[in-house]
């Protein structure tokens, strides 16, 4: 019987066609958020006595409405502090010499840049002392290499959770592999970001630590939905975790300059949560942290679960080795058309009982 197979030619367009389509809808997904870059409520705050701080803030918001959400405090101390504890992204620090930017460019070089000329334009030309209260790492000045970074620790995490579920069999393998992504990722993480590139500058723990858990979620959510719902699945996870979450993660710059809502939905995508986590642990001890822990934790806690608990049998098939045994034996037909049972070697038919004491036997006494 033979089978019908599609015609090639139909095929070939079909899949150039769909990739077509994919190709225009990835290509703004990644480009529009870069070249739409601007401060959209940008938390900073301005600092010095009432009056002077007080009509510094008006002069923002009048200047760039609704790009910064201003706060004002009493003096610089509070403005340093409140960058050290993650609320703001800089300070305009009113002094009796003028205005002074305060900055964390560990938080984002770009952001620090795009309010060094933002200040610039405030005091009417005249050059802004810039203090760089919290520096990124001396070795990635611009946070080029910390952004980009995260790009190969993305595809890996993702790639692995994958593979467990393409190749390995066993609810309990695949969460030994899952743990054990976790930990030497975060190993990888603290050797070669930190101490070959200089890329971090905190404590290896504590870096180790959460790059683990961002390998982990993103990991665990490829291979949960891939136990859950199969190939189908492990293409969703690596579209919420490559194909959307990597342009919308804002590693490389802040969630507050893309376009809303798309720059707080990405903090809640294991790369923008991973990113935010990283830095918090890496430049200002742990300030900052909490939700994108909580984020991260959520889906690694989720993905773990749906490996456990899945019942489909993914991984690679078995084939059962076939013997004698599957083979039917055809013996010859009778006249009447059936089919004849084979017969054992002394004459007896198979299926049919055997008499005790055949004349074979009495022969042999």
């Amino acid at each position: 019987m033979s089978t019908r197979t599609r015609p090639p030619l139909p095929a070939a367009l079909g899949v150039a066609a769909l990739a077509a389509v994919l190709l225009a809808l990835l290509v703004p997904l990644f480009a529009a958020p870069a070249i739409n870059l601007a401060p959209r409520d940008l938390p900073v705050a301005v600092a010095g006595p009432a009056p002077a701080a007080g009509d510094l803030a008006a002069r923002l918001a009048a200047a760039r409405p609704g790009a910064f959400d201003v706060t004002t405090l009493p003096d610089g101390a509070a403005a340093d502090r409140a960058l050290r504890e993650r609320q703001v992204y800089a300070a305009f620090v009113v002094g009796p010499d003028g205005v002074a930017l305060h900055t964390a460019p560990a938080a984002s070089p770009t952001v620090a840049a795009l309010l060094t000329e933002a200040s610039a334009q405030l005091s009417a030309g005249r050059p802004v002392p810039v203090v760089a209260v919290v520096p990124g790492a001396p070795d990635d000045p611009r946070g080029a290499g910390f952004a980009a970074g995260f790009l190969p620790f993305a595809m890996a995490s993702m790639a692995a959770g994958a593979l467990l579920i393409l190749l390995v069999t066993g609810r309990v393998a695949r969460l030994f592999g899952l743990a054990a992504f976790g930990v030497l990722a975060g190993g990888v993480a603290a050797a070669v970001l930190h101490g070959w590139l200089g890329v971090l500058d905190g404590d290896p723990l504590a870096e180790a630590a959460a790059a683990g858990l961002f390998a982990l979620a993103s990991a665990a959510t490829v291979a949960g939905l891939g136990a859950l719902l199969g190939r189908a699945g492990i293409g969703l996870g690596a579209l919420l975790v490559f194909l959307v979450g990597n342009p919308l993660s804002a590693v490389g710059a802040a969630p507050e300059l893309l376009p809303q809502p798309w720059g707080a939905v990405g903090q809640f995508l294991p790369v923008g949560a991973g990113g935010t986590l990283l830095r918090s642990v890496t430049f200002f001890d742990g300030a900052g942290a909490g939700r994108p822990l909580a984020v991260l934790a959520g889906y690694a806690l989720v993905g773990l679960l749906l490996v456990a608990v899945s019942r489909r049998p993914a991984g690679p098939a078995v084939a059962r080795p076939s013997g004698p045994a599957d083979v039917p034996v055809a013996g010859p037909s009778r006249p009447d058309g059936g089919a004849a049972q084979p017969s054992h070697p002394d004459g007896a038919t198979a299926g049919a009982p055997r008499r005790a004491g055949s004349r074979a036997a009495t022969d042999t006494t």
